[in-house]
């Protein structure tokens, strides 16, 4: 999944979920387990292409009937997060199922409509470079990659 997420039209999310859970078993191998809350909250947020908050994954989980408490889904966030499974989107708070299959992790960027809150996940190797490049040309050593950009998406333009 290499490319660009296409979340609109006729699509297949019970089938993204199911790949990111295998990407995740594949990835999550050692003392770096995979464990059932880890799991739930992982496929709560692949759920959709929408990024998701922390409180909206504890109301999911609670409807489940497997209530859990801030802790536990903040440190599945994380665990996430540190396995490259997720993305954390700093402008809404939020997390978004990371699409890449590199397990070194990649530059993400983001479009994000600001009308429906569909985030598409790009990587541009491109961008990536051009970034890097002015970051070395500046003296600056980058932590995070991860672009976002907020505008319109399609669907809603046509929608306007």
């Amino acid at each position: 999944m290499d490319h660009a997420i296409t979340p609109t039209g006729q699509h297949d999310h019970a089938h993204c979920v199911s790949s990111a859970l295998a990407a995740a078993e594949a990835r999550c191998t050692g003392t770096a387990k995979l464990t059932q809350s880890r799991r739930r909250v992982l496929e709560i947020v692949w759920e959709s292409h929408r990024p998701v908050g922390a409180y909206d994954i504890l109301d999911r989980m609670a409807k489940d009937g497997n209530p859990a408490k801030p802790p536990t889904v903040y440190r599945a966030l994380n665990f996430l997060l540190e396995q490259g499974l997720v993305h954390r989107l700093e402008s809404m708070n939020a997390f978004i199922g990371c699409g890449s299959t590199s397990v070194d992790g990649h530059a993400a960027q983001f479009l994000i409509c600001r009308d429906c809150n569909m985030a598409l996940e790009l990587d541009d190797p491109t961008l990536r470079k051009a970034l890097d490049q002015a970051a070395r040309n500046s003296g600056f050593r980058v932590d995070r990659r991860v672009v976002e950009l907020s505008g319109v998406c399609a669907d809603c333009q046509k929608a306007a």
